[in-house]
């Protein structure tokens, strides 16, 4: 396939597309247990190629956000195979009847999910991410093109082959996947359409306006991961301090981590110097208002601890050991704030007022909202998707972690016994919907 252009490629991936959907549950779900059991096999191989990526990084003088997300090891191994087995457990989403009904006696109409066909996943720096993709497109019967960043050039291509001839091996049709290497594929996958059915791009704000500007192909998926959490005036502080740290510092790099801090300004006093201390003892730095930074002149243990920021700089994604702080005057603006800065990823609040909590659910326009509990859960495994292929912040199709259903669509199909349509615009006969 390699020495095909890309157009030639997709136009075959898209015939096989129709012999991918017509796998059974059965044969994709022993697909997903070769892969797993194969990548385990392989671990060796895919080790070396890693530390390779991470020998070049170091060279490279890459950002250390990015190289966390590069590291590929046992643990990520042992993660990824949890994913996959988790996959194989969840019910076929292919076929499912969503809607049964009677338009006349004989006449029914049903609708019914189906794959989306042809997919081309652009992704970072992370090499459990190819893994994750390509096994949602494989139990969801998708066929799917992998692009990957150049950083794990090394590791993405001993996964794909691995994952590629452990298909192939139990039954996937060849145009099941293709990895595309070379920056100048993403063009050309972009010009693909009528072959490729659907663009899903992971990265910068930048880099998806790029993509949604050069492509007649359908683009879903989200740029930036500006994320909130709101302290209410009726929060537990004990439990605000562990959420956010939490937060923030269990994975920096991710784009579900919380990026800017809002505080109720009547607990501000306290609460502030508080959340302060416990993000600074995990070497977070702080960003905030001149309000803020008068909150924090007894609290800042050294000068590197506090930067001031004006009024309109929170519209900040900083993947860093870095949050930005405001105080607020209570819910509303919180939610006036967060639709106006945010991302509309993930937010959440911390309060033990339900009814605040219900407005704030409602109000914030996100693809997820929370309420005590730390925006680090925006994530299509630990939602039970079995992975994601990457968060939507679109509101057509699908939002919020993309995992399964967010990768199929449907059919209407209709089942007669001769019924023409003059037949009921000349009153001959009547339709009377009713649902089975």
């Amino acid at each position: 396939m390699n020495e095909q252009s890309m157009k030639e490629i997709t136009k075959q991936m898209k015939a096989d597309s129709f012999r991918m959907a017509a796998l059974s549950n059965e044969e994709r779900n022993r697909i997903l247990s070769a892969v797993g059991e194969t990548l385990v096999a392989n671990k060796d191989a895919i080790f070396a190629a890693n530390r390779q990526d991470m020998e070049n990084a170091e060279a490279g003088d890459i950002p250390a956000p990015v190289k966390k997300r590069l590291r590929f090891d046992e643990h990520k191994l042992t993660d990824v195979c949890d994913g996959i087995k988790q996959l194989i457990a969840l019910p076929d989403p292919i076929g499912k009847e969503v809607l049964a009904r009677e338009l006349d006696e004989g006449l029914i109409l049903k609708r019914v999910t189906c794959p989306i066909g042809v997919i081309g996943i652009i992704f970072e720096s992370r090499p459990d991410a190819l893994i994750q993709i390509s096994s949602l497109c494989i139990k969801s019967g998708n066929c799917v093109v992998l692009k990957g960043g150049s950083e794990t050039a090394n590791t993405n291509r001993v996964l794909f082959e691995t994952i590629y001839q452990a298909a192939l091996d139990s039954g996937a049709p060849a145009g099941c996947m293709y990895q595309a290497q070379a920056h100048s594929e993403i063009d050309e996958l972009l010009d693909c359409y009528g072959f490729v059915d659907l663009i899903i791009p992971r990265g910068s704000n930048v880099f998806v306006q790029y993509i949604m500007n050069h492509t007649r192909i359908p683009v879903m998926g989200h740029a930036d991961g500006i994320c909130h959490t709101y302290v209410d005036k009726d929060a537990d502080l004990n439990m605000a301090a562990k959420i956010i740290v939490d937060a923030k510092i269990q994975y920096t790099a991710a784009c579900n981590a919380t990026e800017t801090l809002l505080v109720d300004r009547s607990i501000a006093d306290t609460a502030i110097p508080k959340l302060a201390d416990a993000l600074m003892e995990h070497h977070v730095l702080l960003r905030g208002t001149k309000e803020v930074a008068d909150l924090l002149k007894d609290v800042k243990n050294n000068a590197n601890a506090f930067l001031e920021m004006g009024e309109d700089e929170f519209a900040k994604e900083y993947l860093d050991l870095i949050i930005s702080v405001k105080c607020v005057d209570g819910v509303d603006e919180a939610i006036r704030h967060i639709n106006r800065f945010g991302s509309h990823h993930t937010d959440a609040i911390i309060t033990e007022n339900t009814e605040t909590a219900e407005k704030f659910l409602q109000q914030v326009d996100s693809a997820g909202c929370y309420v005590n509990c730390s925006t680090r859960f925006s994530d299509g495994f630990r939602y039970g998707f079995g992975a994601e292929v990457g968060i939507s912040t679109s509101k057509l199709h699908a939002r919020g972690p993309v995992g399964l259903e967010g990768l199929t669509t449907y059919k209407y199909k209709l089942y007669g016994c001769g019924q023409t349509v003059g037949e009921y615009a000349d009153g001959t006969k009547q339709f009377h919907f009713r649902d089975l």
